[in-house]
């Protein structure tokens, strides 16, 4: 099983695993500041008033998605198509993907304060633990992953796999 899913992330030896790795580690850095970024607005309104707390997360997920896009475009996938179509595609591909787990991470915020009790202090930050993981995989596959070139034949695509720095 873990065979079969370290090939689907195209790692076939230590070399490869370890790109993957450094990949991930920059996606989780590249995630901090967009934590810092969600959080910060989170917190500035759960400061101004406790009942905002569901507008600061959705304010705070719309800056967040905006930084964690450009870093990612530049830091972390770099390689991809820079065409104004390409760019605009996988920013629009970001806020699918995050949007929809920031659904995720929205509907699971509310049943663990409304229904559960845990703090809302802690419940963004455990949500955490589910998106990370799950954002890398979709912005890796999809957001960032193989796009066709339109300036090329139609079977010609590109690929964002893991890339070198130069």
């Amino acid at each position: 099983m873990i065979k079969k899913l370290l090939t689907r992330f195209n790692v076939h030896n230590k070399e490869d695993f370890w790109k993957l790795f450094g990949q991930f580690f920059k996606f989780c850095i590249v995630g901090l500041s967009n934590t810092a970024v969600s959080m910060g607005c989170y917190y500035l309104f759960l400061w101004i008033n406790a009942d905002l707390y569901m507008l600061g997360s959705i304010v705070g997920t719309i800056l967040s998605i905006a930084n964690a896009f450009f870093w990612n475009n530049r830091y972390v996938f770099k390689g991809s198509k820079s065409d104004a179509a390409s760019v605009l595609k996988r920013l629009l591909k970001s806020y699918v993907a995050y949007g929809g787990t920031s659904i995720l991470s929205n509907v699971l915020l509310w049943l663990e304060v409304s229904l559960i009790g845990i703090s809302k202090l802690w419940a963004p930050v455990i949500n955490l633990v589910i998106t990370i993981p799950l954002n890398f995989v979709i912005n890796k596959f999809w957001t960032f992953g193989k796009e066709k070139d339109l300036t090329e034949d139609a079977g010609t695509e590109g690929d964002s796999d893991i890339k070198e720095d130069k």
